[in-house]
């Protein structure tokens, strides 16, 4: 699947991959930084944004969505960038198709098996009823009894087309929903990619424990890992400036 993608700058190419839920303008802030020297695309995953809707999650497929779009719009050998589920998509481009990445960062993501924890998300969003005079306020309230955190409300309410009457979802929340499963896994790659990587987490998230270090390695012997101080999850939105401080250096 060629995915839709926002690009911005000139120079080497860097893509930018989203997490789940996300977009490719949860990039802005960042793209915008780089666009300054380099290429940068941020894509929109199958199922997200405006990129096509299909069953197939796996990640293997989801990489050679990216690959395709790369080789289509001709900005391979890239440097990638991905942050949680964009960040296994990262990791599964550069196991399949080491070719075509030419450093990988990877964000607040190991490649390994996640417990179910997202999956109530995808409940409570299918449960708000999409019907004409649906305000963000209305969505956020019906999320609130499942998430109280108001961020991560904000973050997936953001998704609705409220442009639309009645709203819609900008994401294939069917699709997702059916996916979790493939989405909380990692699979197994036969090969490694021995290319520049970065590992980078939050410090306040718990996604990379020091224990999945060694899976890292094991796939990516050249990686380094660093940590932005003071973030959870969402890396590069809380706090922008920490985070390409740490991307910067690495990819000059």
């Amino acid at each position: 699947m060629r995915l839709n993608l926002v690009e911005a700058g000139d120079g080497p190419p860097v893509i930018l991959l989203h997490g789940l839920f996300g977009a490719a303008q949860n990039w802005g802030a960042v793209q915008r930084h780089l666009a300054a020297r380099y290429r940068v695309l941020a894509l929109d995953l199958r199922n997200h944004g405006a990129s096509g809707r299909a069953a197939a999650m796996d990640y293997p497929t989801m990489a050679a969505d990216v690959a395709e779009t790369m080789r289509a719009m001709g900005a391979e050998p890239a440097a990638v960038i991905g942050h949680s589920m964009g960040g296994k998509v990262a990791m599964a481009l550069a196991l399949a198709e080491p070719g075509l990445v030419s450093r990988l960062v990877v964000v607040d993501i190991a490649p390994i098996a996640y417990p179910p924890a997202l999956r109530p998300y995808v409940a409570a969003m299918q449960d708000i009823p999409l019907q004409a005079g649906l305000t963000r306020r209305d969505a956020d309230a019906a999320l609130a009894a499942t998430i109280p955190e108001p961020n991560i409300r904000a973050f997936l309410v953001q998704n609705l087309r409220m442009q639309d009457d009645p709203p819609r979802w900008r994401l294939g929340l069917e699709e997702i929903g059916a996916a979790m499963p493939v989405i909380e896994g990692f699979p197994d790659f036969p090969g490694r990619y021995d290319g520049p990587a970065l590992v980078v987490n939050g410090e306040r998230s718990g996604y990379i424990k020091p224990e999945s270090h060694t899976s890292f390695q094991a796939l990516f012997p050249a990686c380094r890992f660093a940590t932005v101080p003071g973030v959870g999850h969402w890396v590069h939105a809380e706090n922008p400036a920490g985070f390409l401080a740490l991307i910067d250096p690495f990819l000059d």
